[in-house]
């Protein structure tokens, strides 16, 4: 008797202590200021200055989100801040290369993106530019810069993977001794992003004996629409090929015939650099590709807004469609501007709510994974090392 009492008082005490240790760890605040909590912390780190607390709010912020439960995870909203900031699958960041190493030598090529934080298209369309030209030149240590600040917060907080600004990089050049800098953008065009990074290598001038910077995937841009060049030519045959291709057919007239349109959405600028998307338009119609429609998500220039693109597309008389991003990495704006049935402003839904087609499909792929693009990549960094033998 005295042994089961002692069991019994051994369990009490037991759940007692459990108990108090769940009451100390209870919280008085509602799920919803829980939630509010982490939406702040992610919308601190949702910005495009670094600082020298950056790295530990973005720790701060993950850290925050895991203790939530899945019900307050949900309620997770700010004025950038949702639950798909940590929540959402975007694939195995351990795919990925930061090319952030030191040792780098005297010769760099150093690889600027705007960057994206879809793991998958990182690792296919960036990385995939970042190894043909490790491949292509291996006597240059390859890096990695990304300008987008917002991006590379994101990718730290939620994966712990740690990509250089451009700061941090050409400070990595300097710190490593480089002496011959060679810097490929992989940015569309001469557009905004690209004027960004011609300001920030201009403050490291006197700092590395020689730097080059080669073209953009579409190279020059050109004085009005009908300006198109090599270029242009070769990005739009790669990315038709790829599209025809991923569309079961066996060329774009055969499509044409079936009566299928390819909708080629881009960015789209206020830059002077929008032209760019008239002139791949232009491109498109040299080529003979009547059924390849170039759109843009901001509606720069005007004729490429979506809505323009539905009465185009269905003025030339077609049924069914294709949507497929014209940009280097398949992003946000792929898989949500684009692709997301969910949005009623995505270009899926858009089309589908004008009842214009019978059938619309979405491809969700980045330039970058071709390899067409990855050569033409390789000769624009080509062009400029042969300036620095």
């Amino acid at each position: 008797m005295k042994t089961i009492v002692k069991i019994i008082s051994m369990v009490l005490a037991v759940l007692m202590v459990a108990g108090i240790a769940a009451c100390a760890n209870k919280s008085d605040k509602t799920d919803k200021e829980l939630a509010d909590e982490v939406a702040a912390l992610i919308d601190a780190i949702y910005v495009q200055t670094r600082t020298d607390k950056t790295d530990e709010q973005c720790a701060a912020a993950k850290a925050a989100w895991d203790k939530l439960t899945d019900e307050q995870k949900a309620l997770v909203e700010g004025e950038e801040a949702d639950p798909d900031y940590f929540g959402r699958d975007t694939g195995d960041a351990s795919k990925d290369d930061p090319r952030n190493a030191d040792s780098i030598g005297e010769k760099e090529l150093l690889v600027v993106s705007f960057g994206t934080s879809f793991n998958d298209s990182r690792a296919l369309d960036i990385k995939g530019i970042e190894d043909a030209l490790a491949k292509a030149f291996p006597d240059w240590s390859v890096r990695r810069a990304f300008t987008a600040q917002i991006i590379i917060n994101h990718v730290q907080a939620r994966d712990g993977e740690k990509i250089d600004n451009m700061d941090q990089a050409l400070e990595r050049a300097v710190a490593n001794g480089v002496k011959v800098l060679v810097i490929q953008p992989t940015h569309l065009m001469h557009g905004a992003e690209y004027d960004e990074l011609m300001e920030a290598v201009a403050k490291y001038q006197d700092k590395i004996e020689k730097i080059v910077v080669a073209e953009p995937l579409l190279g020059e841009v050109g004085a009005d629409a009908s300006v198109i060049n090599a270029d242009k030519e070769a990005v739009a045959k790669a990315v038709v090929a790829a599209a025809v291709a991923d569309a079961g057919f066996g060329s774009v007239e055969e499509a044409d015939a079936a009566g299928v349109a390819f909708v080629l959405m881009g960015h789209g600028t206020s830059h002077t650099a929008k032209v760019t998307y008239s002139q791949m338009q232009a491109q498109m119609q040299t080529l003979g590709y009547k059924n390849v429609f170039i759109g843009t998500v901001e509606g720069e220039p005007e004729e490429t807004a979506c809505e323009n693109v539905i009465e185009a597309v269905a003025a030339a008389g077609y049924k069914n469609v294709v949507l497929r991003p014209l940009m280097v990495v398949a992003g946000d704006h792929a898989n949500n501007d684009m692709a997301d049935p969910e949005d009623a402003e995505s270009w899926f839904s858009m089309f589908t709510a004008s009842k214009k087609f019978e059938k619309i499909d979405c491809q969700i792929a980045g330039l970058g994974r071709l390899a067409a693009v990855q050569a033409l990549y390789v000769a624009h960094t080509q062009a400029v090392i042969d300036t620095v033998k």
